[in-house]
């Protein structure tokens, strides 16, 4: 494709994402959809973009101003993921100019709030929270998320993934703590592979695979992943039960639960249930009350420990929004607890960093269910499932996951035993 179709391409779709009126990885596919012709790098360069002009928009947007042309031909041109031969070929002079000028300025001269790129409500939180380490996380939300997978040890060995996948020219390491996982180099087109397509992996963050872990899901148990999705940690939990058991996958999204159907024929597991649900108190929670062994709680939550894959979400969310979603999170892990018999395990887990959807929530319902719940320590179960170097993924009791620390989404979770 030549230079100036490509760049004209990516000012579309910067203009397109920068309406936040729908998901960014939504807006991406189907701008994908309608312009099929492209190909694999051009994809790439288009995405990796879009999501750069998204994750610095108030630094780019500062810079934009000192240009001339559309807007978002500028923030194209100042976010641009592609080959800089391909970028320059497709500038016109006073462009080219302009973009030189630019890259000269010293970035540290400039006020925090262009350095940071984050919303002011949730810097404050981030500041006092972590103090110091403030700039690494900065950073580490302005890079891309590497590729997590997830082995499927129902149907291999990560010894054997890891070499068929380096027969195939995809250079890959076992996760620093999983030890279901592998880390990926770069973002080779994995659904071609026959690694994949057999059900031998799954793109999972290790994050993620480290909330699974904490349920600990056992042969022949009753387990219910309360807030499925699209059955990431289902799958997990499936293979560690080993195929036995009955492994229930409730969500109130039939969408959601629709994505789950292909990557469940893949993995081979027939010991799981999806059922969509009305709400946390609908009927087929309460027939089954008291009766479940183990009950993963992956809370719907704002997100903001995904902005390295999702970086359109900070300026989507609001503190409205995140109140709306903590009255939710209490409600639903108060119903999700009943569902355990005595001697089962609690884990309320969110892929957020605010303590308000973390510890406050805890805390909440350890008040309201003392009788009835014990708390766990994280770094004691997480040491029991065979996770490498737990004291480093623990804060207290709680798992807390932080992507400038161990390089996965940043996740929190909480375990608690029934009285």
């Amino acid at each position: 494709m030549h230079p100036n179709a490509l760049l004209e391409l990516a000012t579309d779709l910067v203009r397109a994402i920068l309406k936040f009126d729908a998901p960014a990885d939504g807006v991406v596919s189907a701008f994908f959809r309608q312009h099929r012709e492209l190909g694999p790098r051009e994809r790439h360069t288009l995405a990796e973009t879009a999501y750069a002009a998204v994750r610095q928009r108030l630094l780019w947007q500062h810079f934009a101003q000192s240009g001339s042309g559309p807007l978002e031909r500028r923030l194209a041109i100042l976010a641009w993921q592609g080959s800089e031969s391909f970028l320059r070929g497709a500038l016109a002079p006073h462009e080219q100019t302009w973009l030189t000028q630019v890259r000269g300025v010293d970035l540290t001269s400039l006020p925090e709030k262009l350095r940071h790129n984050l919303p002011d409500w949730l810097v404050a939180p981030l500041k006092e929270r972590l103090g110091e380490e403030f700039w690494p996380l900065v950073d580490s939300l302005n890079r891309s998320a590497p590729l997590d997978l997830r082995v499927n040890l129902l149907k291999a060995k990560r010894e054997s993934v890891m070499a068929e996948l380096q027969a195939a020219g995809i250079e890959a390491h076992e996760t620093p703590h999983s030890p279901w996982g592998l880390r990926v180099e770069g973002k080779p087109a994995l659904n071609k592979l026959e690694v994949f397509t057999r059900g031998d992996v799954e793109v999972q963050d290790e994050g993620s695979q480290l909330l699974a872990l904490l349920t600990e899901a056992k042969r022949g148990e009753m387990v219910v992943d309360f807030c499925a999705g699209a059955g990431g940690k289902t799958l997990a939990l499936g293979a560690a039960m080993r195929n036995t058991g009955r492994l229930y996958a409730f969500d109130v999204s039939g969408h959601r639960l629709d994505n789950l159907k292909p990557r469940l024929a893949r993995s081979g597991l027939s010991n799981v249930y999806p059922a969509q649900i009305a709400h946390e108190r609908d009927e087929r929670i309460k027939r089954l009350a008291g009766k479940i062994d183990r009950v993963l709680v992956d809370a719907p939550c704002s997100g903001l420990g995904t902005l390295r894959r999702n970086p359109d979400l900070k300026w989507r969310q609001s503190p409205k929004a995140v109140e709306e979603l903590t009255a939710k999170q209490l409600a639903i892990l108060q119903s999700a607890a009943r569902l355990l018999k005595p001697g089962g395990r609690l884990v309320y887990a969110t892929c957020s960093v605010l303590a308000e959807e973390n510890e406050r929530i805890a805390e909440q319902f350890l008040e309201q269910a003392q009788r009835s719940f014990k708390p766990v320590p994280a770094g004691e179960v997480l040491e029991h499932a065979r996770v490498a170097e737990p004291n480093l993924l623990v804060e207290g009791d709680h798992l807390r996951l932080w992507p400038h620390r161990h390089a996965t989404d940043g996740f929190f979770a909480a375990v608690w035993e029934r009285c």
